[in-house]
């Protein structure tokens, strides 16, 4: 693992309880101090960039995307051939790094998102040019660890970066939204957010377990002239729908700026 932030902490956590042993794993850290507080915590050996390359079959870059190059040009000289590369960096696209590493690196580039930290991500991944299939499987039992996993094409990345490598951030922010109206409404912050935070995920088991269109289970809770239609009727007249679509829009075309940057 290059780089031990959250997303690297999280992944490694989740291999661990999956079963891997700590001495299988391996990751790199910038700062002594959190590399020494992970280890003990974790068990797993803290190295430099030279040392996880000998020793590494599968190397993960868990770094910012703007990081990557000084890691790039660590890693080119000493990456073993045949060395399978993962990249969880938001926006960059597996030509870049098949341009920086050794001549036939399989590359696979996997979209997760934050939920990770708790075992519940949704990771998309995707091959380069000289990743197989059994690449693919092993990437994909690797991430079942944490969440669920998808197979997508890289030209769909930018896609999902935007829909659900962002989307929690957007359930957050209702969650923020609907917490403050509570309080305007007169409830304690605590009773406000025990409600939400309750109903949401209530409602995303409804939506997981369920066979039903998320239009049905809408429906299911909005009563002739009740309460629920008279809030969505606001909620579409205030664009919220539209305003939703565009945001996801505004962040895939983010992805693709990145992504272009980085090259």
């Amino acid at each position: 693992m290059l780089g031990a932030g959250k997303i690297g902490e999280a992944l490694l956590a989740g291999l661990l309880a999956g079963g891997r042993s700590a001495d299988d794993l391996l990751f790199t850290e910038r700062h002594p101090e959190r590399a020494a507080e992970l280890s003990a915590r974790l068990g797993v050996e803290a190295v430099d960039v030279a040392t996880a390359a000998e020793r590494a079959d599968v190397v993960v870059f868990a770094v910012k995307p703007q990081d990557i190059s000084p890691v790039l040009t660590e890693l080119a000289p000493v990456l073993r051939p045949g060395t399978l590369v993962v990249s969880l960096c938001a926006g960059l696209p597996t030509a870049l790094f098949e341009g920086a590493l050794p001549e036939g690196t399989p590359v696979i580039r996997v979209m997760p998102n934050t939920p990770m930290l708790v075992g519940e991500a949704m990771s998309a991944i995707s091959p380069g040019t000289h990743a197989t299939d059994e690449h693919l499987t092993a990437v994909e039992k690797m991430l079942a660890s944490v969440g669920r996993v998808v197979r997508v094409p890289e030209s769909q990345q930018d896609a999902v970066t935007a829909l659900s490598g962002s989307g929690p951030a957007y359930f957050f922010f209702l969650v923020e939204a609907m917490i403050d109206a509570g309080i305007l409404l007169g409830l304690p912050r605590t009773v406000a957010a025990d409600l939400i935070v309750q109903s949401a995920f209530g409602a995303a088991r409804m939506l997981r377990e369920s066979s039903d269109h998320p239009v049905l289970l809408r429906e299911a809770v909005t009563s002739p002239a009740g309460t629920t239609i008279a809030a969505i009727r606001e909620l579409e007249r205030h664009g919220v729908r539209a305003a939703l679509i565009a945001a996801i829009e505004a962040a895939r075309d983010r992805s693709v700026e990145l992504g272009k940057a980085a090259r």
